[in-house]
């Protein structure tokens, strides 16, 4: 394993180098950014390790060419105290971590361990991909797509290791099957697969579902209980939804990923526990980082390995062979057809609620096939038109943002309109939670008709 050391202060430069190479590394040192770019351009380099203020442009520089010719080659960044602000900016284009001087060299040979594992695995990887994510991990996760295929590739990558993972996507892409085919696919296999909804439950049951409690540690604390952490232990633990994680909960799993222990309530002392941690994010947790709603301390934590799962209307060619998939799960071995129209009107339609809607609209259709076998269109796609007109040829075209925006609003217009506003049979009906439901209709100020039932 090749790693590039680039920087101008020799008692870093031969120290470092001098650590790393005792761990067994193959170490290029440079002093300056021009000779760094060189390295870049003229060696093999696996890791690279740049101080961000040196002799010309200056680390920022080595990152950005780095990851023109390499996006997947991790790169760590040193910097000073008065560079701070540089080492955020480095992080939020592609940097994957920053340590600050002074540092111990052992803290920098075991960061740039964990690095070097993630890309052993993913060298030893590359000549057995697959294009079908059709083993037994990958159950019920169907796609042949350029997008798909690549998420199966780095999944099968960063699952042997006990790197944390962040899985990236909207609501419906599979992000719980994925979780579990990371678990599955780890050493951790035969330990338990334990997973939880941040947005499932109010902040002081998630405490205590997290961490368990103590006997006496509230009113109704009759006996001692473990938590989902102690639970998970030997295991892989699940964090869905972790956007949805309150501030002060998001300061205790910082310290459970910090120390790997966990504090029951009302405890005195903590438990080890040796879990992996896998997380979940339906938006930008950068972006709640920067509107203070989640710590940002915590985001470098989960945000190790991340793995962004595309949405449906970005898997072209991948609508046909989940219909047939869920048309089979579905059919209670009644043999169902769907006609090649249907399926080129399915391909067309955006889906805004992913899989998980199209596995409900198939369901749909199924249900109110009665004695015939042929699915009809019509039964699993919006009843107005308007959303087909706009994927033909018109004097105006709608950009992609206002095409989506304005035919999700009448897809929940349309499906409330069925429930007759019952907001969790909508919910259900359009395959997200009542509460990405009821933010929605915030968002696109659309009313429901009638009062709500429950």
């Amino acid at each position: 394993m090749r790693v590039l050391l680039a920087d101008d202060e020799i008692t870093i430069s031969v120290t470092l180098g001098d650590a790393l190479e005792e761990a067994g590394y193959e170490v290029i040192s440079v002093a300056d950014t021009d000779s760094a770019l060189q390295a870049l351009e003229s060696e093999s380099i696996d890791i690279v390790v740049t101080d961000i203020r040196m002799p010309g442009a200056g680390g920022m520089k080595v990152l950005e060419r780095s990851a023109e010719l390499d996006p997947e080659r991790p790169v760590l960044i040193m910097t000073g105290f008065a560079a701070m602000e540089d080492a955020a900016k480095a992080l939020s284009i592609g940097a994957k971590f920053y340590i600050q001087k002074p540092f111990r060299n052992d803290s920098m040979v075991a960061l740039v361990g964990t690095y070097a594992r993630v890309r052993s695995l993913e060298e030893e990887n590359l000549s057995l991909r697959k294009k079908l994510g059709d083993g037994d991990e990958f159950t019920g996760i169907i796609g042949t797509s350029k997008a798909m295929i690549a998420v199966f590739d780095r999944v099968r990558t960063v699952a042997p290791t006990d790197a944390t993972v962040l899985l990236e996507g909207e609501s419906g892409t599979g992000k719980e099957r994925f979780a579990l085919a990371i678990h599955r696919l780890s050493s951790r296999a035969t330990g338990p697969f334990v997973a939880i909804s941040c947005a499932a439950l109010p902040e002081s049951l998630l405490e205590a579902e997290l961490f368990g409690f103590e006997k006496g540690a509230f009113t109704d604390a009759r006996k001692d209980r473990k938590g989902r952490f102690e639970l998970a232990d030997g295991g892989t633990f699940f964090l869905d939804d972790i956007d949805d994680m309150p501030l002060a909960t998001q300061v205790k799993l910082l310290r459970v990923l910090q120390e790997r222990t966990v504090e029951r309530l009302g405890a005195e002392r903590a438990r080890p526990i040796d879990i992996r941690i896998v997380a979940a994010t339906k938006v930008s947790l950068r972006d709640l980082v920067r509107d203070g709603k989640f710590r940002e301390d915590l985001y470098y934590r989960i945000n190790v390995v991340p793995v962004n799962l595309p949405p449906l209307r970005d898997r072209h060619g991948d609508v046909p062979a989940l219909v047939h998939f869920l048309v089979e799960r579905h059919g209670a071995g009644k043999s169902f057809q769907v006609a090649p129209s249907t399926l080129k009107a399915l391909e067309r339609y955006p889906w805004p609620g992913n899989v998980r809607e199209l596995e409900n609209a198939v369901q749909r259709a199924i249900a109110l096939c009665g004695s015939g076998t042929e699915l009809a269109a019509d039964e699993m796609l919006p009843r107005d038109d308007r959303w087909r007109g706009a994927t033909e040829v018109h004097d105006r075209v709608l950009p992609l943002r206002e095409f989506l925006r304005e035919h999700e609003v009448q897809h929940i217009r349309t499906a409330l309109e069925k429930t007759g506003g019952h907001r969790s049979q909508t919910a259900d009906l359009l395959g997200i939670s009542r509460k990405v439901l009821w933010e929605k209709m915030r968002d696109f100020d659309i009313s429901a008709p009638g009062d709500e039932k429950e």
